[in-house]
């Protein structure tokens, strides 16, 4: 299961309290004050980590709560400290504070960490208040509460490359066979319900993070269909790679396909629509697919490359024109 937001409760834990203790020994019949600290509090904190691809794994465990320091004791023994309790979150992931609704990290780099909730300092013993006119003081300090937040983490997809289209545009099949991903693959439109992540590899020098957005819609940037669920997760890719279906099943025309996801990214973000991308007419081996590159590249005066996911053709250079814009967007 695929979850891309979660709402959690971080609870710290409290810092144990100072001791009230004197030296009982023998022969010291005025022993001084030896009351110990009290430890600190657990903390609660969010870490990023290349191991976690979803959110899925929090939505059975909405409340997290850290252990408590324990009281100070005699002899100058400071409490023990409470252990503080990581959360593993894929990258990508926004840490936000839910009632305030602020932004509190982006955690885009594996380990990166934030402390959503700082554990109590543990209060003080008695020995710290001896003085010279107050030999055998009664006083302690009380450790002090742990903070405790509401946080919403919402993932956004890191990943280098994106595949968009119309649903049924033969995203899926693509990413199958670039990468040892394992996507639904189907004969009707909408098979992909959350963005599929692959890894491939190109030589054995060269590797990149290859997403599959799910399909869009006429008006998802207006939040039609799943609309902004989707639209987020192309936010993160640093190149686009937009398919075209040649013969839709809808009998509408793949220039205007071509012009629809434009329009869609144009209205979410502005951004996305000066992002770099690469044209490509999906499934070749179709009797209509070199008339429709033909068409894109006369409307819209760019280079459209045409491929087929089932034949292979046209994958070599693919992959070789996406390393290219890579390396390019690495230089800016």
């Amino acid at each position: 299961m695929f979850v891309d937001r979660v709402e959690i409760y971080c609870r710290a834990g409290d810092g144990g309290d100072g001791c009230v203790s004197f030296r009982r020994e023998a022969h010291v019949p005025r022993g001084g004050p030896d009351g110990g600290d009290g430890g600190r509090g657990g903390s609660i904190v969010i870490e990023a980590s290349t191991h976690e691809s979803s959110l899925a794994g929090l939505v059975g465990h909405k409340h997290w709560k850290a252990d408590r320091g324990r009281h100070g004791e005699g002899n100058l023994r400071t409490g023990k400290s409470g252990k503080d309790i990581v959360i593993k979150v894929p990258r990508g992931t926004l840490v936000k504070d839910s009632n305030r609704g602020h932004l509190l990290k982006d955690l885009t780099d594996d380990e990166e960490r934030i402390v959503v909730a700082k554990g109590g300092k543990g209060g003080r013993g008695n020995k710290h208040y001896a003085s010279a006119v107050n030999r055998t003081p009664r006083e302690f300090e009380q450790g002090e509460q742990g903070e405790q937040r509401n946080v919403v983490l919402e993932l956004k997809v890191i990943a280098d490359v994106g595949l968009v289209g119309l649903p049924n545009a033969g995203k899926s099949t693509l990413l199958s066979r670039l990468s040892r991903a394992q996507p639904e693959i189907a004969e009707y439109p909408f098979t992909t319900k959350y963005p599929n992540l692959g890894i491939v590899n190109v030589g054995f020098d060269h590797q990149f993070v290859l997403a599959d957005i799910p399909g869009l819609i006429e008006g998802a940037h207006a939040g039609v269909g799943l609309g902004h669920e989707f639209l987020k997760h192309v936010e993160r890719t640093r190149i686009l790679v937009h398919l075209v279906e040649p013969t839709p099943l809808d009998g509408s025309d793949p220039v205007q396909n071509y012009r629809t996801i434009r329009n869609e990214l144009q209205e979410y973000d502005s951004a996305l629509a000066m992002r770099e991308e690469i044209a490509v007419v999906t499934k070749s081996e179709l009797p209509d697919a070199q008339p429709a590159q033909q068409l894109l590249e006369e409307e819209f005066g760019i280079e459209v490359l045409l491929i087929s996911a089932v034949t292979g053709q046209g994958l070599p250079i693919l992959t070789r024109k996406i390393l290219e814009r890579l390396s390019l967007v690495k230089e800016r």
